[in-house]
């Protein structure tokens, strides 16, 4: 690695459904213009393709989705970073270390979305009139409000807490402008990134 080329990095945006992931990749990508990859996007259109798709053919293409997004970041130079949406917590820690070894991924950062169990519960519930057939419905409220009690984040690299009922874009945003200028990095939005150290206070990592 030369002093001008940065490590191969991406930004895993995590936590359970309905935790407000979408939100925080949207302002992340709006300031720093980078790629995003969502489960969701890479899965619906084949659960459109194979409807009607039942939850074990959502889960099945699921999995496929996943080893897309490494297939993709692997292809992608070095310099460019990675938005990627998912619950990560829906396949095994060892399959997440797999796709980073695979697409050649040498940094990883991580924000993760903390959220009440309650809340989580009643957001998916608002949101079942608008998903497709194939994701679970009310039949997973229950297992949902579980799991928001026992998730925690993958913890691979540098962890960011968002509260996911508050989210500060500002601090996220601070957040990953420090982790990615410990070492020399330039993007074309990079500047863009680095007027907001004077207007954001400094917040700290859970490592």
């Amino acid at each position: 690695m030369t002093q001008n080329l940065p490590p191969k990095r991406v930004v895993l945006v995590n936590g359970i459904p309905a935790s407000g992931k979408s939100t925080l990749t949207h302002a992340l990508s709006q300031h720093f213009g980078w790629p995003v990859l969502t489960l969701d996007s890479l899965k619906e259109p084949f659960m459109h393709a194979f409807a009607p798709v039942d939850r074990q053919r959502n889960r099945q293409l699921g999995c496929a989705a996943y080893q897309a997004i490494w297939n993709i970041v692997e292809q992608a130079p070095a310099s460019q970073v990675w938005l990627i949406d998912a619950w990560f917590g829906f396949q095994p820690r060892t399959l997440l270390e797999q796709g980073l070894k695979q697409a050649g991924v040498e940094e990883v950062l991580e924000l993760w979305l903390k959220i009440e169990p309650e809340v989580a519960v009643a957001r998916y519930q608002a949101r079942l009139s608008q998903r497709l057939p194939g994701h679970p419905g009310a039949e997973y409220l229950p297992e949902l409000r579980q799991l928001a009690h026992q998730a925690r984040p993958m913890a691979l690299g540098a962890v960011y807490d968002v509260d996911a009922c508050a989210q500060d874009h500002a601090a996220v945003i601070h957040w990953l402008q420090q982790q990615l200028t410990r070492i020399r990095y330039t993007s074309a939005h990079h500047q863009r990134s680095e007027e907001l150290q004077d207007v954001v206070a400094p917040v700290s990592a859970n490592r």
